[in-house]
This record gives structure tokens, C-alpha cells and sequence, in this order.
């Protein structure tokens, strides 16, 4: 389910999304270890779980994390 729009989906069709020191970085090969959170390749997905403080319930996360890294590779990749 994609924690932006929360639609299901196929997990083919979703980025996964983890967090590393505090900032979140895709995983576009599913392999990265630790709690992930899923996405559609959409910035308006993206934008609706910043919006919504979806991450830091979705990741278990103290503090919001970093998202600029997250914002570029959406936008570089949709281009």
C-alpha cells in the first residue's frame, strides 16, 4: 500500500523507501535492510505522506525525517 495516496498496489509498482541516519533514501532494488515504507513513483504520493508526517510513524523514527534526497530522485526519475 502506497503510505501517499493509500492505495494497494502491486509491490512491482512501488518505490520502497527506508531511512538511513534520518533521511530517506529510495530502494529502488528492495534490498536495503531495515523497516520500509512503500510509495508509488508519483511526487504527488510523495508529497501527500510529507504533508500527512507519514514516514516517521510508517519507519518507527523519533524525529520527521529528511526528505530532499527522496523529492530529487522522484523528480529526476519522472522526467
Amino acid at each position: 500500500m502506497c503510505v501517499g495516496c493509500r492505495v494497494r498496489a502491486a509491490r512491482a509498482d512501488l518505490l520502497r523507501v527506508v531511512a538511513v541516519e534520518g533521511v530517506l533514501l529510495p530502494d529502488p532494488g528492495k534490498r536495503l535492510p531495515g523497516r520500509g515504507a512503500w510509495l508509488h513513483h508519483d511526487l504527488g504520493c510523495l508529497e501527500q505522506a510529507i504533508r500527512r508526517r507519514v514516514f516517521s510513524r510508517a519507519l518507527r523514527l523519533g524525529a520527521a525525517p529528511d526528505t530532499s534526497g527522496l523529492l530529487r530522485y522522484l523528480r529526476d526519475s519522472t522526467v
